[in-house]
């Protein structure tokens, strides 16, 4: 019955919209809430007044967390830093991934092989179980455009390959960690203008950190560009978001944020009101689909979001009921 019962609601995120979202999320639920041991003592010990409760992201760090019996194929690990627990992320079906990912650039964008992916992700690569990675591989894999790859620390090679994606104007995106792209911006400021540059975050400990309007400023004036783009995404989840220009993300179809007050996880704020961004990923059927992250931003009534930093661990009462 679990294998039916999985096989009905993954021919239901093939088609899910804005519209049948809260249906397919209801499914879900039920079915994580009977299949996935963790989450089912999570929701037994709120009690039933607690509606699809949002799992603390920190069990990616202590616990095997699966919905379903399965033997993982891949396994994707974040970085952390020297000291750090590394979340991880089990992962049964690395395809349903990459078509899940793939979907969600298409409804952004357009379908990735109309793109051509010049990647600079240094940190990212000294990995082989980056979920960045696996994705922006599997873009490459996709184009059409035989410039399309990543590159490591040669910015030469980088710097032409830019030149002749621009002189081909070909559909290209730049993307990068954020002090890669800034490295590449101090050493070779060259006008890019027909690119979209992507960053996708993170200064590792490579920098100082700086606001994203900061670092959208930076890359501008040294690319000669209007807008810089960003992605949304974790070792956590399947979906990803995009802001086209700006600080505001768009969430992809099997995607969909909710704000908590940070003292009170159960409680929502108001759309514009800042709190602790909560997620639903469908597409995380096999593990978990609805993951509390420690992430602090503002939802609007549209469903987009702002991402404004990251809680400090004073500010985490209350948010990690279990981990004790």
């Amino acid at each position: 019955m679990p294998k039916q019962r999985r096989e009905e609601i993954m021919s239901m995120l093939g088609a899910v919209n804005a519209s049948n979202f809260d249906m397919v999320a209801t499914h879900v639920f039920e079915y994580q809430k009977a299949n996935n041991p963790l989450y089912r003592a999570y929701v037994d010990m709120l009690g039933d007044a607690r509606k699809r409760p949002f799992l603390p992201i920190s069990f990616f760090k202590t616990h095997d967390i699966r919905s379903g019996i399965w033997s993982e194929k891949s396994l994707f690990s974040s970085s952390g830093t020297t000291g750090q627990i590394p979340s991880q992320h089990r992962v049964r079906n690395l395809s349903w991934y990459e078509e899940n990912a793939r979907n969600g650039f298409t409804a952004a964008y357009s379908d990735p092989s109309t793109w051509c992916f010049l990647a600079l992700l240094p940190n990212y690569l000294a990995r082989g179980n980056s979920s960045l990675v696996a994705m922006t591989d599997y873009f490459i894999r996709c184009s059409q455009f035989a410039e399309s790859g990543f590159f490591l620390h040669d910015f030469k090679e980088l710097q032409a390959a830019l030149r002749v994606c621009q002189h081909k104007k070909q559909q290209t995106i730049l993307l990068g960690v954020s002090y890669a792209l800034l490295d590449f911006a101090e050493q070779f400021p060259t006008n890019l203008s027909g690119i979209t540059i992507m960053e996708t975050g993170g200064m590792k400990g490579q920098r100082r950190e700086m606001t994203r309007v900061e670092l959208h400023e930076h890359l501008q004036q040294a690319f000669g560009v209007n807008a810089i783009h960003s992605e949304y995404g974790m070792t956590e989840l399947f979906s990803q978001a995009y802001a086209q220009g700006g600080t505001i993300f768009t969430p992809c179809p099997t995607m969909r944020v909710v704000a908590t007050e940070i003292n009170d996880p159960f409680c929502p704020v108001r759309s514009g009101r800042t709190g602790v961004l909560n997620i639903i990923d469908l597409a995380n059927i096999d593990t978990i689909s609805f993951i509390q992250t420690e992430d602090v931003g503002k939802v609007f009534p549209d469903g987009r979001f702002e991402v404004l930093g990251r809680l400090d661990a004073a500010e985490m009462r209350g948010c990690n009921l279990m981990v004790e």
